[in-house]
């Protein structure tokens, strides 16, 4: 079902949403090309108001999948951006992790520093007793299946990665294939990407998106383990139900499609994710890009199975 209220005049998209609660009060945050967006709201489900943009420095573009989370009251906002002075030796983008402050979760939230060398995307930074963890995608070039993958590593501190990132999802199924041939015949590029972490009774998932928005196949998938592990970088992942089945929680149906990317959150013991896609008849800009919008539907975590509930106009 749609979340966010939608200006067909002036669409900007809503594009990789990361939904965030902070005081009794629920945020969600997008992507944009100059610079990260906002909604917010008193409840999860309507009255949700554009807040506009809240994190920018006016001179980077591709500003891409923002996530949040709140530290001893100050509030950290991790995502990419392109930036200069670096030329891809294998092709690629140029785009880097970089965090940023603010002080409420409207921000203006500034950059502070890049966290991570390019290639760094769709970050999602978490805490558990061990400490802070970002999970992230990055390219590889070697291999049978190269491409976009997960990986996880240890924070520091809010400003500083360890450096020694562990595999945690990796492309497998040809359904992950985001571009065949890409830089020479017969070497298919794979995209696994967008992850989201979380604890659910005996059980850790790492929630995922494969392909890429514009294909058919394109979808939410996750890997799980059942472990009290608390060193995220130990703990072996794998794919539900496995690494050779096209499973996906979340796909195109028969009212929507570009299904994918989403962040979540846990109300009165229901979890419910928010993730964008596109109706069929969308035409809210000049691309499929613009067009992506937030969803929202219930996801069902039972004893390592995860399932989505999706109607087109109800929860």
């Amino acid at each position: 079902m749609h979340l966010l209220n939608i200006d067909k005049e002036n669409y900007i998209g809503q594009a990789d949403p990361f939904i965030f609660k902070s005081k009794g009060r629920y945020y969600i945050y997008t992507t944009g090309h100059d610079g990260i967006y906002a909604y917010s709201s008193d409840s999860l489900f309507d009255g949700w108001k554009f807040e506009g943009m809240v994190l920018t420095d006016g001179q980077h573009d591709s500003w891409w999948a923002p996530s949040v989370i709140e530290l001893d009251g100050k509030y950290y906002m991790y995502n990419s951006f392109e930036i200069e002075g670096y030329t891809p030796d294998k092709g690629g983008h140029r785009g880097a992790m970089h965090v940023s402050v603010a002080d409420n979760p409207l921000g203006p939230f500034k950059v502070v520093r890049q966290l991570l060398q390019p290639f760094s995307i769709d970050s999602h930074v978490v805490q558990n007793e061990e400490g802070l963890w970002i999970f992230y995608s990055t390219n590889r070039f070697e291999g049978e299946r190269i491409g976009t993958y997960i990986v996880v590593d240890k924070l520091l501190d809010p400003f500083t990665a360890e450096g020694n990132p562990v595999t945690v999802v990796e492309p497998t199924l040809d359904e992950d294939i985001y571009c065949r041939d890409r830089y020479k015949k017969g070497q298919h590029w794979h995209t696994i990407e967008g992850a989201f972490y979380f604890k659910e009774g005996d059980w850790q998932y790492v929630m995922y998106s494969g392909n890429c928005f514009e294909q058919p196949t394109y979808y939410i998938g996750y890997a799980r383990a059942k472990t009290n592990e608390t060193d995220l970088r130990k703990i072996k992942f794998e794919k539900y139900p496995d690494d050779k089945t096209y499973h996906p929680v979340i796909a195109a149906n028969d009212f929507e499609e570009g299904t994918g990317h989403h962040s979540m959150i846990k109300e009165n013991g229901q979890w419910y994710a928010v993730y964008h896609a596109r109706d069929y008849e969308d035409g809210l800009g000049a691309s499929a890009f613009d067009a992506r919008n937030a969803r929202i539907c219930k996801l069902n975590v039972n004893d390592g199975i995860i399932t989505a509930e999706r109607y087109k106009d109800r929860i």
